[in-house]
Protein backbone atom coordinates (compact mmCIF):
# COMPACT_ATOMS: atom_id res chain seq x y z
CA UNK A 1 0.00 0.00 0.00
CA UNK A 2 1.32 3.41 -0.82
CA UNK A 3 1.54 6.61 1.46
CA UNK A 4 -1.44 7.31 2.89
CA UNK A 5 -3.86 9.87 0.71
CA UNK A 6 -5.34 11.95 2.95
CA UNK A 7 -1.40 12.42 4.53
CA UNK A 8 -1.05 16.14 2.38
CA UNK A 9 -4.52 17.40 4.27
CA UNK A 10 -2.88 19.53 6.83
CA UNK A 11 -6.07 20.00 9.18
CA UNK A 12 -4.95 23.61 10.44
CA UNK A 13 -5.29 24.94 6.46
CA UNK A 14 -8.14 22.17 6.02
CA UNK A 15 -10.93 24.10 8.38
CA UNK A 16 -13.18 26.43 5.89
CA UNK A 17 -12.20 29.42 7.08
CA UNK A 18 -8.79 28.82 7.27
CA UNK A 19 -8.83 27.74 3.59
CA UNK A 20 -10.68 31.01 2.94
CA UNK A 21 -7.74 33.39 4.63
CA UNK A 22 -4.97 31.51 2.87
CA UNK A 23 -6.53 31.33 -0.15
CA UNK A 24 -6.97 35.46 -0.13
CA UNK A 25 -2.91 35.98 1.12
CA UNK A 26 -1.94 33.74 -1.54
CA UNK A 27 -4.04 35.76 -4.24
CA UNK A 28 -3.51 39.69 -2.36
CA UNK A 29 -0.34 39.57 -0.65
CA UNK A 30 -1.21 41.10 2.37
CA UNK A 31 -5.01 41.24 3.60
CA UNK A 32 -6.35 43.64 6.66
CA UNK A 33 -8.59 42.15 8.95
CA UNK A 34 -11.37 44.02 7.96
CA UNK A 35 -10.99 43.01 4.17
CA UNK A 36 -10.82 39.10 5.37
CA UNK A 37 -13.73 39.66 7.51
CA UNK A 38 -15.77 41.33 4.52
CA UNK A 39 -14.81 38.71 2.52
CA UNK A 40 -15.34 36.05 4.55
CA UNK A 41 -18.64 37.54 6.18
CA UNK A 42 -17.35 36.03 9.35
CA UNK A 43 -17.87 38.19 12.84
CA UNK A 44 -14.44 39.96 14.27
CA UNK A 45 -14.43 37.07 17.02
CA UNK A 46 -14.73 34.23 14.72
CA UNK A 47 -12.00 35.66 12.33
CA UNK A 48 -9.44 36.53 15.06
CA UNK A 49 -9.83 32.78 16.38
CA UNK A 50 -8.65 31.44 13.06
CA UNK A 51 -6.11 33.90 12.66
CA UNK A 52 -4.63 33.05 16.05
CA UNK A 53 -4.92 29.53 14.89
CA UNK A 54 -2.91 30.11 11.28
CA UNK A 55 -0.31 32.36 13.48
CA UNK A 56 0.41 30.20 15.65
CA UNK A 57 1.47 27.21 13.77
CA UNK A 58 3.63 29.81 11.57
CA UNK A 59 1.67 29.77 8.61
CA UNK A 60 0.52 33.29 8.85
CA UNK A 61 2.67 37.17 10.52
CA UNK A 62 0.09 39.08 12.03
CA UNK A 63 1.16 43.11 12.37
CA UNK A 64 -0.50 45.39 14.31
CA UNK A 65 -0.58 48.80 13.66
CA UNK A 66 -2.64 52.10 14.08
CA UNK A 67 -3.45 54.49 11.27
CA UNK A 68 -4.37 57.55 13.34
CA UNK A 69 -5.80 56.62 16.52
CA UNK A 70 -7.48 53.31 15.05
CA UNK A 71 -5.95 49.83 15.01
CA UNK A 72 -4.93 48.15 11.92
CA UNK A 73 -4.22 44.49 11.85
CA UNK A 74 -2.56 42.94 8.62
CA UNK A 75 -1.91 39.19 7.56
CA UNK A 76 0.84 37.52 5.29
CA UNK A 77 1.22 34.29 4.56
CA UNK A 78 4.49 32.63 5.89
CA UNK A 79 7.29 30.73 3.90
CA UNK A 80 6.44 27.94 5.87
CA UNK A 81 2.24 29.25 5.22
CA UNK A 82 3.08 29.13 1.82
CA UNK A 83 5.00 25.80 1.37
CA UNK A 84 2.18 24.25 3.43
CA UNK A 85 -0.68 25.77 1.56
CA UNK A 86 0.80 24.68 -1.80
CA UNK A 87 1.48 21.08 -0.45
CA UNK A 88 -2.04 20.96 0.85
CA UNK A 89 -3.23 22.00 -2.86
CA UNK A 90 -1.07 19.28 -4.71
CA UNK A 91 -2.77 17.19 -2.00
CA UNK A 92 -6.33 17.95 -2.97
CA UNK A 93 -5.25 17.70 -6.62
CA UNK A 94 -4.18 14.08 -6.36
CA UNK A 95 -7.36 12.94 -4.26
CA UNK A 96 -9.08 14.86 -7.44
CA UNK A 97 -6.96 13.13 -9.58
CA UNK A 98 -7.37 10.05 -7.95
CA UNK A 99 -11.63 9.42 -7.73
CA UNK A 100 -11.81 10.58 -11.34
CA UNK A 101 -9.83 7.88 -12.85
CA UNK A 102 -10.98 5.33 -10.37
CA UNK A 103 -7.34 4.67 -9.38
CA UNK A 104 -4.88 5.40 -6.42
CA UNK A 105 -1.96 6.68 -8.17
CA UNK A 106 1.23 5.52 -7.00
Amino acid sequence: MGENILGAIDETIHAKVRLGIMSLLTVHGECDFVFLRNELQLTEGNLGNHIRVLEEAGYIEVTKTFVGKRPKTSCKSTDLGTGMFQQYLEGLEKIIRMAQSGKPEL
